[in-house]
């Protein structure tokens, strides 16, 4: 196995004893940046960035409200001392958010016109 051909296996400060490699660039040619822009970049991968960038911003909202808002997480070095608390009407403010209440009192059905329709042909 020669080291040349595989510079990847030497440690990071060994790298740069290396001689440079005619056919290895350290930059991406532009035929292959362009043809990975033209990849990733087309209309049919459009919802699935759209899909992902959703799910990493409700992942990115829900870290957020928990390290800034729940009263179990505690940042500072002053609330980690003081142990448990038994703070159950904040927690009960936590748990009982805006949404939640919202959604208690309506049906769980993603589109109740559509059910009735079909469940209720005689209206």
């Amino acid at each position: 196995m020669n080291l040349i051909e595989f510079p990847f296996l030497l440690p990071p400060p060994f790298r740069s004893l290396l001689p440079p490699s005619p056919h290895r660039s350290r930059r991406l040619p532009a035929s292959m940046a362009s043809s990975t822009a033209s990849r990733w970049l087309r209309p049919e991968v459009f919802p699935l960035l759209a899909a992902v960038g959703t799910a990493v911003g409700i992942c990115g909202f829900q870290l957020i409200r928990n390290i800034c808002i729940n009263p179990e997480v505690r940042v500072n070095k002053e609330n980690r001392a003081a142990g448990i608390l038994d703070n159950h009407a904040e927690g009960e403010r936590y748990a009982e958010h805006g949404v939640r209440k919202f959604v208690r009192n309506k049906t769980p059905q993603i589109m109740p016109g559509v059910n009735d329709f079909f469940t209720n042909p005689s209206k």
